[in-house]
């Protein structure tokens, strides 16, 4: 595969967000494991704070030749509303969620009312809390995404936080699943959502937990590392900082009970070692196509998820 960065791609180098004057050390250099799309990339950790961050990055203008419409989210995200054999296979799946709690996609036990997801792909989660009773409504990055999540009959907005117009009603709960770690200015995007919200709202996002001991053991073949989309890295304690400097307060941090993204890691390493090549294809495609391994693998994730070691966290914020 060839590494140079398309010229069509443009690099920017930033400065930590959080304001800090130290130097940057250097983490790892990676490349693109999902598309095999080319470039390598760098992932520095700020030497004050230890925010860690794709450092140069792609503009935020030219990033999306890392978005290709096969992008996994905007398939697997993707509702039949229409069949009603899925309808029901859907609810099954949300029950057998519930029953094991894998803490993924989990919210807050509050009122419905309005709800905003950020980077809402094809509309899946809209549409299940639509059908709790919610008012909701969705932005997208992906114009063919936002296209699917649209044809269910929900207002979505292409783009980005930072163009989309403000609300006329403010909202009681925003979610992010796997969004902030792929945002430019993720600061300035969370005091935006702070400023749609009403006073005590929720704010509930999940992001991969770069202080794990997945993290650790795979460095640059962590399969969650996902350069260079994931723009940021964060760890408990960083994502702490960043919530806070925008105004929201954590509340409580679950570990997400699954593994599947250090089974993916495994077979990253297998591939570059080039040992078990079909084995190892077989365990990166985990993370999209083995959902029942999660069900197998689930008491061993629940005690590394007492630990905090599991390669994912979902955040309950509140607004200040």
């Amino acid at each position: 595969m060839e590494n140079k960065i398309p010229e069509l791609v443009r690099m920017e180098s930033r400065p930590c967000p959080l304001g800090c004057d130290s130097a940057d050390e250097l983490v790892f250099k990676g490349r693109d494991r999902l598309h095999n799309l080319p470039g390598e990339f760098c992932v520095v950790r700020c030497k004050k704070c230890g925010l860690m961050r794709t450092n140069p990055r792609p503009t935020a203008d030219s990033i999306g030749f890392y978005y290709p419409d096969s992008y996994g989210p905007y398939q697997n995200t993707k509702v039949n509303s229409k069949n009603t054999e899925k309808t029901h296979l859907r609810k099954f799946k949300c029950f057998l969620r519930q029953l094991f709690s894998f803490n993924t996609n989990k919210i807050p036990e509050i009122e419905q009312g309005r709800m905003l997801e950020v980077g809402c792909a094809s509309g899946e989660f809209l549409h299940e809390m639509a059908q709790k009773g919610w008012d909701v409504t969705g932005i997208e990055f992906s114009p063919v995404a936002a296209e699917n999540a649209r044809e269910l009959g929900y207002p979505i907005y292409v783009g980005t936080v930072e163009n989309t117009p403000e609300p006329t009603q403010k909202y009681d709960l925003v979610v992010g699943w796997m969004v902030v770690e792929h945002l430019h200015n993720p600061i300035e995007v969370l005091k935006i959502l702070n400023e749609w919200t009403k006073p005590g709202a929720y704010l509930v996002i999940s992001v991969p937990n770069a202080g794990s001991l997945e993290f650790r053991v795979f460095n640059d073949a962590w399969y969650a590392n996902h350069l260079p989309n994931h723009l940021y890295h964060f760890t408990t304690q960083t994502i702490q900082l960043v919530l806070s400097e925008a105004g929201w307060e954590i509340e409580k941090i679950f570990h997400q009970r699954i593994l599947s993204s250090l089974i993916a890691s495994v077979g990253n390493k297998l591939l570059d070692k080039g040992i078990f090549k079909g084995f190892a294809i077989k365990l990166i495609n985990m993370p999209a196509k083995g959902n029942k391994w999660n069900y197998v693998l689930f008491p061993i994730a629940y005690l590394f998820s007492l630990f905090g070691q599991t390669g994912r966290m979902t955040i309950y914020a509140r607004r200040k």
